[in-house]
């Protein structure tokens, strides 16, 4: 049987969820290939959403109407702000998830959405044109054609799980792992590599002693994900709080030639800011304690995942280290921890629409193209399935820049330098994270989705209902100005500089706050309070976001500089080998990109700059 759609989505995870309902969202005719609809959405690690960076990323997804902000904020059982004591610039909304509504949460997304079809099979190859991707073959020989492919296979191609000394294929604990699309990926000649991640021992809550645990609560006023939630959806609750100690180090420690990763059984590199427990131990041997945090993953169950024990110690040491800390000494495992393998594609191999170069037709996103984490794999779906959806509908190419979003920061990050260990956004990977906030991630964004076509007429209406608001409110505070003697009478200690100032600058000022401005001017109190505290933001980072508007022109003025697809790098003279063998690996698309791969120097820079407007000239000639 045979079907034809505009795109295709492979894999039902984060990726692939936001890939097909964003290129659905753009009036693409899409399928979404899975193995089973109970699939998707699965949280197959951390029962979490957001942090610091991935908040912000998961922001930007909402603001271009993606799916995973509003299903978090219906599964979220606890919220917490990071960074709540900082600015507003590195603050990054958390939210605990309960497993079970965000998986029927956004398969009811999936189910709703128009434009989208789910697909129940295996994709085993792909559809050929020649060079061209046009399609997938499933297990059962059926044929599925499309203008293009967006592959989201996780940690599924050639997934390897390994308990201490025993490895058996898997893509993750109880499903098979892609081998068939690996070996046609192999064809296709991309530079592969492996990487691992890995999961810590799921808990039956039953049996932790809670009594003499530290309790972590969330916030009293939940941040939410979405621009559209206004209030939490599911019941609250608190998490535990436990430490390792000098007898769980020495279980560890005597055991540590029996972990998969120290025994030299795994090849890949695991992620360096999510460390496995015999890492930690390892790399940290003066800490006699780590951190335990008891989060639970349902409301609906006792399964309790322990956030930083994560293991491939066979399961006998497992359950003695577990039981060796306070709190879980008579704690029943259901579910040991386990590492996992698995095969991605070198990122530099993709231009910035997250499309393969070389393969005309195909979109990698997620942990495939060697990230980790459920944010950055939405991102990236919704990346490839925008771009996707512009290709089989004949439109202009939907690309994000380090100016304008965490988004660009990440695809840029990719396709330049790509990765060694698995990638994980940061707030200060951002230089203009200043204005990249987790706040005004809509006002970023959103016009562009409203341009292109991906935001629906509920978040139109309400981002344009929002900005009037806003430009009323300001404009109303930049038309009444203050003297310096006005503010001094009003009890205001500021300069006698002669300076006036309206009511927007001096929201600027640490010593202003919007209660001190109604003071002032009492019809101020009618601006409501989403409204005012937009303002406050916006104005306290106003001066600073001027000195990055500069920044970002001359970046700008670089991006624009195009590099020509067939540029020979490795004919230019006065480069090291090295150097070229660089750039002829990453192919950037225009000199902002070339400039930040790894050992480029202004001198480099400036000849490459040359030589293609030498080029541009003589294609023009």
């Amino acid at each position: 049987m045979k079907h034809d759609f505009d795109v295709i989505v492979v894999g039902g995870g984060h990726a692939g969820a936001d890939a097909a309902h964003a290129a659905a969202r753009m009036g693409a005719r899409t399928a979404l290939v899975t193995l089973t609809f109970e699939s998707i959405g699965v949280m197959s690690c951390n029962p979490a959403i957001g942090g610091l960076g991935k908040g912000h990323l998961v922001r930007e997804i909402d603001a271009l109407d993606g799916v995973m902000g509003r299903v978090a904020d219906k599964a979220g059982i606890q919220f917490r702000l990071l960074n709540r004591r900082k600015g507003p610039a590195v603050q990054g909304p958390r939210a605990q998830a309960d497993r079970k509504i965000y998986r029927e949460e956004m398969q009811r997304e999936m189910r709703d959405c128009p434009n989208l079809t789910i697909v129940e099979g295996e994709a085993a190859d792909f559809l050929m044109s020649g060079a061209e991707v046009r399609g997938v073959r499933l297990a059962d020989g059926s044929e599925i054609s499309a203008s293009a492919v967006v592959l989201t296979t996780g940690t599924f191609l050639r997934g390897l799980i390994h308990i201490g000394q025993v490895s058996r294929p898997g893509g993750r604990m109880g499903d098979k792992p892609s081998v068939k699309l690996a070996e046609r990926i192999d064809q296709f000649g991309l530079p592969l590599g492996r990487l691992k991640t890995g999961t810590p021992p799921r808990l039956d809550g039953t049996t932790i002693d809670w009594s003499d645990l530290e309790v972590q609560p969330g916030d009293d006023d939940p941040t939410l994900f979405s621009f559209l939630s206004s209030k939490v959806s599911a019941q609250q609750i608190s998490c535990g709080i436990t430490h390792t100690n000098e007898q769980t180090h020495e279980i560890i420690e005597k055991n540590i030639g029996k972990s998969a990763m120290y025994s030299g059984r795994i090849e890949g590199v695991g992620p360096r800011y999510c460390p496995s427990i015999e890492d930690k131990i390892v790399r940290f041997a003066e800490k006699s304690s780590h951190q335990v945090f008891l989060e639970p993953e349902s409301l609906s169950d006792n399964v309790i995942y322990p956030n930083g024990i994560s293991t491939s110690l066979p399961e006998d040491i497992q359950h003695d280290y577990v039981r060796s800390i306070k709190g879980l000494e008579n704690v029943t495992i259901l579910q040991p921890g386990y590492a996992i393998e698995y095969d991605y594609v070198d990122s530099r191999a993709l231009d910035s629409r997250l499309a393969v170069r070389d393969v005309p037709g195909l979109f990698l996103a997620g942990q495939i193209n060697g990230t980790t984490g459920y944010e950055e794999a939405a991102a990236q779906g919704l990346v490839a399935g925008l771009n996707a959806a512009a290709v089989a509908l004949g439109r202009d190419p939907i690309t994000f820049s380090r100016s304008n979003s965490y988004i660009g920061v990440m695809v840029d990050d990719l396709i330049t330098r790509g990765v060694s260990e698995p990638y994980r956004m940061f707030t200060s990977r951002a230089e203009f994270r200043l204005s990249l906030r987790a706040d005004n991630a809509d006002q970023r964004l959103t016009p562009l989705g409203i341009e292109v076509g991906c935001v629906g007429a509920e978040r139109k209406q309400a981002f344009e209902a929002k900005m009037s608001a806003l430009a009323e409110a300001r404009q109303d505070m930049e038309s009444v100005v203050f003297t310096p003697k006005e503010l001094v009478t009003a009890g205001h200690a500021v300069n006698q500089d002669g300076k006036r100032r309206n009511g927007y600058e001096l929201l600027a000022l640490q010593q202003f706050d919007f209660d001190a401005l109604v003071a002032l001017r009492p019809e101020w109190g009618a601006i409501d309070e989403a409204s005012r505290d937009q303002l406050s933001k916006d104005a306290m980072y106003a001066n600073y976001i001027l000195r990055q508007e500069r920044d970002v022109a001359v970046l700008k003025r670089d991006e624009q500089q195009r590099i020509p697809t067939d540029f020979d790098y490795m004919a230019m003279e006065g480069l090291s080998n090295e150097l070229k063998m660089k750039l002829n690996a990453a192919r950037p698309d225009n000199i902002g990109q070339a400039g930040r791969i790894d050992g480029m120097t202004p001198a480099a820079l400036t000849l490459l700059l040359a030589k293609v407007r030498q080029s541009r000239r003589g294609m023009t000639a």
